[in-house]
């Protein structure tokens, strides 16, 4: 059965549309209403699945199938690979970062000098919230943190940022969702998600 049938209209079967029995015209405003309200069902804004980025323990949820990239970044001094899952849905963009800096010694000056560099970018309008985040597995020092910041995007309109920043080992990661305006429910499941297996 096709979740995405709606009675009295299109019965939407193997590609093919046919007309219901019933005529359509005398109930044409309350088929639309009921065409509209189904079709969030049928095709959601925010389509949640669990990634696993390769080399690392961390499972997360994205709404959207990630595009994946690497590119090589001096991080800590040293040019580093850094590997990266991120998607675009529902007005906001996803995305989680890894680099294995080698040396978990080097894990805190270079958490901290990636979260100055975001804001930086991000031209940050004010002094960022930040909290901490409860992620169990993930190294205590320095301690998971959540970063929220307004600031402006690449094309310079208003942007709202979270981040999320922690280690494993020698891994670091930066989680991050940036919006006009972020979705409380959906900054809520992305950052919930995260969990080390």
């Amino acid at each position: 059965m096709n979740p995405c049938k709606v009675q009295g209209m299109l019965t939407i079967s193997g590609g093919a549309a046919r007309p219901s029995p019933r005529p359509a015209a005398p109930l044409l405003f309350t088929a639309l209403a009921l065409l509209m309200a189904a079709l969030p069902a049928c095709s959601p804004a925010l389509n949640w699945r669990e990634v696993r980025p390769e080399g690392t323990r961390l499972a997360l949820l994205l709404p959207c199938k990630p595009d994946k990239a690497e590119k090589v970044v001096p991080l800590g001094g040293p040019a580093t690979p850094l590997s990266m899952l991120g998607c675009d849905a529902g007005g906001a963009t996803f995305a989680v970062a890894v680099a294995d800096l080698g040396d978990a010694a080097k894990v805190a000056p270079v958490l901290a000098q990636w979260q100055s560099l975001t804001l930086a970018n991000m031209k940050a309008s004010a002094a960022p919230q930040v909290s901490p985040l409860k992620l169990p597995g993930a190294a205590t020092l320095p301690p998971a943190t959540l970063v929220k910041a307004e600031g402006q995007g690449p094309d310079g309109k208003p942007v709202n940022g979270q981040a999320a920043y922690f280690a494993q080992g020698s891994q670091i990661f930066q989680v991050v969702m940036y919006s006009p305006r972020i979705a409380p429910e959906a900054a809520e499941t992305f950052f919930s998600s995260l969990k080390f297996e």
